[in-house]
C-alpha cells in the first residue's frame, strides 16, 4: 500500500493537472498514507506547546535509531504504548486516567502507574524508618473508598525514604476491568503507612500530583497494547543495515516524474537490482504538528533489471532464477524476466499526540525496504 501511496503522491504533481485534480489526488493519497497508520483522520496538533514525557521519549530512543527505524524488533512489548496523564489535578493521592483514546480493537498486555517519588517531609517519620509502604488500590466505590468493600488492593511495596525519583506499580487488571466496562473506572487510590501498616500522619512520603509540580513529574498511566495489526517484516538480529546497496542520487517523497527521455528509461533497465534511498517528509506532508519523533524517515525502494543468469548478489530465490531461464530460452510465452522487489522489510516507530494530547509510541511493520532481490 506504500507504493500507491507514493505513486498518488508522484502524480499530484505532475505535468499541468488542473489545481482541483491535483488537491483531490493529495487528498486521496494522504488519506491512503493514514490508513497505512491505521488512522481515519490526521490527529490535531496540541493548542499550546506540549513537551511529551521524558518516558517516552527515552523508549522512542531505545526502541528506535534517529530515523525511527526499529532497532531490535523484541525490545517493545506489543507495538502500542500510551502514556496518559492524571485528569484530577488533585493534591490527594487519588489519581483518574481517562482511557478514551484506547480502541477498542487494543489488547492490554501491560498497564504500568508512574508516580514521581518527591524528596521526604523533614519529620519524626524518617528518623523511625527508612522505608514507607506504598498501597496502589483501584477504586470500585467512588464516593466510599475507604469502606471494606469500597477499594481493591493491585500493589504494595516497600519505598525508600533516601532518595527521589519514579515508583512503577503495575495495575494491569484495573485497567482491563475499565476498557472492558468504562462506568466501572473510578480512579486509583495510593496509600502510604509505616512498613508495619500502620497509619503515618503526616505522612513523610509523598509523589507529585497533577498540580504545582512540573509537567515532567506529573502521575501517568503507561499502556502497553497490541492492535493485532502484524506484516511480513523479518526478524533481525541488532540494528540493521539501512545503507544503500550502492550509490545512488537521493530521491525525496514525492519526486518521481513521468514523461522521462526513452534512453533514460531504458538505462534504468540497464542498472541491476538495487536499492535506492527514498525520503518521507513528515512536514512536507502537513504531519509535523503532531508527529514528535521522528522528522521522516528513508523508506527506501527496489529498482533495476533482474537479467539472466541472475547471480547470488541478485538474491534470487529459487522460483525466480526457473522464470529467468525460461524468460531467456523463451520456453513459454508471456513470461516476463524476474522483477527487483524489496526481500526483507524493517518496521518503523512513531512518537506522536493523538486527539486528546496524549503521547503515543507506535510500532509499524514493513516501512522500510532493509534490501532488494530477484523475485
Amino acid at each position: 500500500m506504500l507504493g500507491t501511496v507514493l505513486l498518488l503522491l508522484a502524480l499530484a504533481k505532475t505535468a499541468c493537472p488542473s489545481p482541483a485534480s491535483v488537491a483531490s489526488r493529495r487528498a486521496e493519497a494522504l488519506k491512503k498514507l493514514l490508513e497505512v497508520f491505521g488512522m481515519e483522520d490526521p490527529p490535531a496538533p496540541p493548542a499550546h506547546f506540549k513537551q511529551p514525557p521524558q518516558y517516552m521519549v527515552d523508549l522512542f530512543n531505545t526502541v528506535a535509531n534517529a530515523d525511527g527505524v526499529t532497532k531490535n524488533p523484541d525490545i517493545l512489548e506489543g507495538n502500542t504504548v500510551r502514556s496518559l496523564l492524571d485528569k484530577t489535578q488533585s493534591e490527594e493521592m487519588r489519581f483518574l486516567f481517562v482511557l478514551s483514546s484506547v480502541a477498542k480493537n487494543e489488547k492490554i498486555l501491560t498497564a504500568e502507574l508512574h508516580l514521581f517519588r518527591l524528596w521526604p517531609r523533614v519529620t519524626d517519620g524518617p528518623k523511625r524508618h527508612h522505608f514507607c509502604q506504598v498501597s496502589v488500590y483501584q477504586v470500585l466505590e467512588k464516593d466510599k473508598p475507604d469502606t471494606p468493600g469500597g477499594k481493591k488492593l493491585l500493589a504494595a511495596r516497600l519505598v525508600s525514604l533516601q532518595t527521589s525519583g519514579w515508583e512503577v506499580f503495575a495495575i494491569t487488571p484495573a485497567v482491563r476491568d475499565w476498557t472492558e466496562d468504562e462506568s466501572s473506572n473510578q480512579g486509583l487510590l495510593v496509600t502510604v503507612q509505616s512498613p508495619g501498616g500502620s497509619p503515618l500522619d503526616p505522612p513523610p512520603l509523598q509523589f507529585a500530583s497533577g498540580r504545582g509540580h512540573h509537567e515532567s513529574k506529573k502521575p501517568m498511566l503507561v499502556l502497553f497494547t497490541d492492535d493485532g495489526r502484524r506484516g511480513a517484516s523479518l526478524p533481525t538480529a541488532g540494528f540493521p543495515d539501512l545503507k544503500p546497496q550502492a550509490p545512488s542520487l537521493p530521491a525525496k517523497m514525492p519526486v518521481p516524474k513521468l514523461g522521462r527521455s526513452r534512453s533514460t528509461r531504458s538505462l534504468d533497465r540497464l542498472q541491476p537490482c538495487q536499492r535506492r534511498p527514498l525520503s518521507v517528509d513528515f512536514e512536507e506532508i502537513g504531519w509535523s504538528g503532531w508527529i514528535i519523533s521522528p522528522r521522516g524517515y528513508n523508506a527506501f525502494h527496489c529498482k533495476g533489471s533482474c537479467p539472466f543468469p541472475l547471480g547470488e548478489n541478485m538474491r534470487p530465490t529459487n522460483h525466480a532464477t526457473v522464470q529467468s531461464i525460461i524468460n531467456a530460452l523463451k520456453l513459454s510465452e508471456g513470461v516476463s524476466s524476474p522483477c527487483c522487489v524489496p526481500d526483507k522489510l524493517y518496521s518503523i516507530n512513531l512518537l506522536y499526540f493523538d486527539d486528546d494530547e496524549n503521547v503515543v509510541l507506535k510500532q509499524y511493520d514493513d516501512m522500510v525496504a532493509g534490501s532488494c532481490g530477484c523475485h
